[in-house]
């Protein structure tokens, strides 16, 4: 599991350094945000969450059924817009309300 940082949307912000559990994202020479191990992302989707350019996206691998896609993250009041785009290019949203978010 792993996120791409699409640097000509990141801003520079350091609100992702700040939440990743793993401590894994960093600042590049450009002072944008950068993952520096993909491979040790835990997939917690906090960045994404929290990036507030849209910037960071996860990256939807074969082992859990994403077969190559990406899903990002939109906020919108409150409203988180989750936006996937499969390898085909087909694109699905789902919204959830962001004070539900960690409700089970």
């Amino acid at each position: 599991m792993s996120i791409h940082i699409n640097k000509s949307k990141c801003i520079g912000c350091k609100k992702c350094f700040h939440i990743c559990p793993g401590n894994l994202i960093s600042e590049d020479k450009d002072k944008k945000a950068a993952i520096d191990c993909p491979k040790s992302c835990w997939g917690c989707t906090a960045c994404i969450k929290e990036c507030p350019t849209g910037a960071i996206e996860y990256f939807l691998g074969l082992d859990i059924g994403g077969k190559g896609g990406h899903l990002k993250v939109e906020e919108k009041n409150d409203t988180l817009n989750w936006h996937i785009t499969t390898k085909d290019n087909e694109e699905t949203t789902i919204q959830t309300k962001k004070n539900e978010a960690n409700t089970y």
